[in-house]
């Protein structure tokens, strides 16, 4: 592996300042999803190694937390720093270990590295209050204080960013964080925790642990110092979490699955709306939890839409994430598979097959864009969370029709509307029930804005001021026998 920096290509877990190898000789090979080879292996830890972390983030708390906030911010900024100066070989690593294009894992850097920068400022207005008194000579008030041990478990298809987003939020609030990371992309993961080492965060502050995923959760969630937990992942995996934190009553921070509804109406340029479809389906060969996964069209332009749709797709490249390419392989080869499960069950059932050549595919974990016509709520395609480049386009002829089949799903992240009626943008965002809507624009996230679904796509926010409150206890305190004004 060819880095600028070698020592940023790390094979160990990151615990209390030390890199640390498993006990065993199992360790789990991490593979080029594009090529099948092997990048390196990833140190599975017992769960005595897992709870030494836990051991040495409460260790660090007392310490971290009596920074002031302008000393974590220093070090949070001095780390924002190292990731930009290392983007490249950061980039590097992600598209080696993840699939994604060079051109989107320079993206994630940037995405990712906007968590801490912000989170460093917005710390300066973790704001108590006060309250006006009804006891007399009472002095009422709030103050926010670090929930404490936080853990963060995290996907393998935004290896890097959705842990700053986290890490971000609970560091700079004054909380030691253990950090989970994907078996499949590990290494990401640690050439943060060395960069976090070079910008100075001590010891046990920032902790990356590796391990069998139902070992790790199972220390971590059920280990009464942990006091919060963050997850980014399936609703069936976060389900599991919460009956595993239950005991000890953790705070919960879930991004779980999307089913995300684009709705075209027919009042939009046909040309641009597909356009704009097809990128919102195959970011990230669509195994992105924002990934327009049913695409509802008004029937005045339906035909018109699948014609530019086919067009557009038909123009993304396919190929390794090293090359100049618009979509790289999927992370393995069951998600392979369960795309073309999804395909067939759609194509049981009625839905028209108008483009996606399988025998085009460059190598077995690649999977080409698919687009699937007339599909209906009884396909899978509809039903599930498809996390593949699989597009699912069905006709609406009524507002209040297509907003009601949008909502028919457990899920309820993230939606998509195009339009020109302001009245009708605004009826529709209402109804809607998802944790965010974007209108006419496919760029809505961020470091300023809150991230989270409702229903079952998840508890709490990332984010913005919310997502340090995740992190954040209110205390509230009471001051008696206090002198009036007079002294007296």
């Amino acid at each position: 592996m060819q880095l600028n920096d070698p020592r940023l290509f790390r094979q160990l877990a990151y615990v209390d300042g030390q890199w640390m190898a498993g006990r065993s000789n199992h360790d789990e090979p991490v593979l080029d999803p594009a090529n099948g080879e092997i990048l390196g292996y990833c140190a599975l830890l017992d769960a005595e190694q897992i709870t030494g972390a836990v051991t040495a983030a409460e260790r660090a708390f007392a310490g971290w937390r009596a920074l002031s906030v302008d000393e974590r911010g220093r070090l949070l900024q001095r780390w924002y720093q190292l990731l930009h100066e290392h983007r490249e070989d950061l980039a590097h690593l992600m598209t080696l270990e993840q699939g994604k294009p060079l051109r989107d894992a320079r993206g994630e850097v940037d995405y990712g590295a906007s968590f801490i920068q912000w989170f460093a400022e917005e710390a300066r207005r973790a704001y108590g209050m006060t309250i006006p008194s009804h006891i007399p000579n009472a002095m009422l008030g709030t103050l926010k204080e670090p929930v404490g041990v936080s853990v963060m478990l995290t996907p393998w298809n935004f290896p890097l960013a959705m842990i700053t987003r986290k890490a971000g939020a609970a560091l700079a609030a004054g909380c030691p964080v253990i950090v989970k990371p994907a078996n499949e992309t590990p290494f990401t993961a640690l050439a943060l925790a060395e960069l976090a080492e070079r910008a100075g965060i001590p010891p046990g502050v920032f902790n990356v642990v590796t391990g069998e995923p139902a070992t790790v959760s199972e220390v971590l969630c059920t280990d009464t110092r942990v006091r919060s937990v963050s997850f980014t992942g399936s609703t069936r995996v976060g389900k599991l979490l919460i009956r595993q934190s239950a005991g000890s009553v953790k705070r919960m921070s879930l991004e779980l699955g999307g089913n995300a509804p684009f709705i075209v109406c027919e009042d939009v340029d046909v040309d641009e709306a597909a356009r704009e479809a097809v990128a919102a389906k195959f970011q990230t060969a669509g195994q992105d939890c924002l990934a327009a996964n049913r695409i509802f069209v008004h029937r005045r332009i339906y035909d018109r839409f699948l014609e530019r749709f086919a067009v557009h797709m038909k123009a993304l490249r396919v190929g390794s994430g090293m090359m100049e390419v618009d979509i790289g392989p999927l992370i393995h080869r069951r998600a392979v598979e369960a795309a073309q499960a999804i395909v067939d069950d759609a194509l049981a059932q009625g839905a028209r097959l108008m483009a996606g050549n399988q025998s085009m595919a460059p190598g077995a974990n690649f999977f080409m864009p698919t687009l699937l016509a007339d599909i209906t709520p009884e396909m899978r395609v509809f039903r599930e969370e498809t996390f593949s480049p699989v597009a699912g386009v069905c006709a609406f002829d009524d507002d209040e029709a297509v907003v009601a089949a949008a909502n028919d799903t457990e899920y309820g992240l993230a939606a998509y509307i195009y339009s020109n009626d302001v009245k009708r943008i605004w009826k529709m965002m209402r109804g809607l029930e998802y944790g965010m809507v974007s209108v006419n624009t496919l760029k809505m996230t961020g470091a300023p804005i809150p991230f989270g679904g409702v229903k079952q796509s998840g508890l709490g926010r990332e984010g913005g001021a919310q997502g340090l409150e995740e992190y954040l206890d209110t205390k509230y305190f009471c001051l008696g026998n206090m002198p009036g004004p007079s002294g007296s």
